[in-house]
């Protein structure tokens, strides 16, 4: 289906935010150009904000390179669950084009980005008010709380924008079994590929004992579900 070059009012943002699927199906119906430079326009600020935020704590260009990392994972997770999720769809029950999973799949993740990108000033603010990183008042303990501060934004964001797409697949599918099925399978693939791509590109938050790199030389040793392990023993022993 070709593209439409028409321009998005700017009230879609606010009606996809709060869900509304009459509205929402309909547009994934029809491939339009516009309204994928707006999502695409959304998660790339909503993410790089909330990116820059990550690594302000640590150095200007820490916050630089994670307001280009942060994005870049979000596009990367989004293009290969639509190509997988594309396949799974039909597979579990969900008759859709593959342009129509593709564009669930976008609008989750710019739920999710504009999410991210309202709470980039209250996690500045946070920054703000800890200790510096590497002075003497900032413990190990801090950091570890500002990472798990990270972590619950993020997974509230994340649970946001695919409650929306849940309610997207219900209206798609007509059968709610149908709809969990494939948001199942959708959040499994996210949730393996999001991570590893996330390790893989670290540093975020960043390190006082280590330099200010866009990648670190060890991206594939360890992983992440052993830092928040650690990172939860730290807080539970002080």
């Amino acid at each position: 289906m070709a593209a439409q070059l028409d321009i998005p009012r700017p009230s879609e943002i606010s009606q996809l935010l709060r869900g509304e699927t009459e509205v929402i199906s309909g547009w994934s119906q029809r491939w339009s150009a516009g309204r994928l430079i707006l999502h695409l326009a959304i998660i790339v600020v909503g993410a790089g904000l909330y990116g820059a935020t990550m690594g302000g704590w640590r150095a200007p260009e820490q916050a630089l390179f994670v307001a280009i990392k942060f994005p870049l994972i979000i596009l990367l997770v989004m293009a290969g669950n639509a190509l997988i999720n594309g396949l799974l769809a039909p597979l579990l029950g969900l008759g859709i084009r593959f342009y129509q999973s593709f564009s669930a799949i976008m609008m989750s993740f710019t739920v999710t980005s504009a999410i991210l990108g309202a709470f980039s000033p209250v996690m500045a603010f946070l920054i703000w008010n800890a200790p510096s990183m590497g002075s003497k008042a900032s413990t190990e303990s801090t950091y570890c709380l500002i990472l798990l501060a990270h972590v619950a934004v993020i997974a509230l964001a994340g649970i946001t924008g695919n409650a929306r797409l849940l309610q997207l697949l219900v209206r798609l599918s007509k059968n709610r079994a149908i709809a969990l099925r494939v948001m199942c399978a959708w959040l499994t693939g996210n949730l393996f590929l999001g991570t590893q791509l996330t390790w893989i590109l670290r540093p975020f938050i960043g390190s006082p004992t280590l330099p200010v790199e866009f990648l670190r030389a060890n991206a594939f040793h360890g992983n992440f579900y052993e830092t928040v392990f650690r990172s939860f023993q730290e807080i539970l022993n002080h």
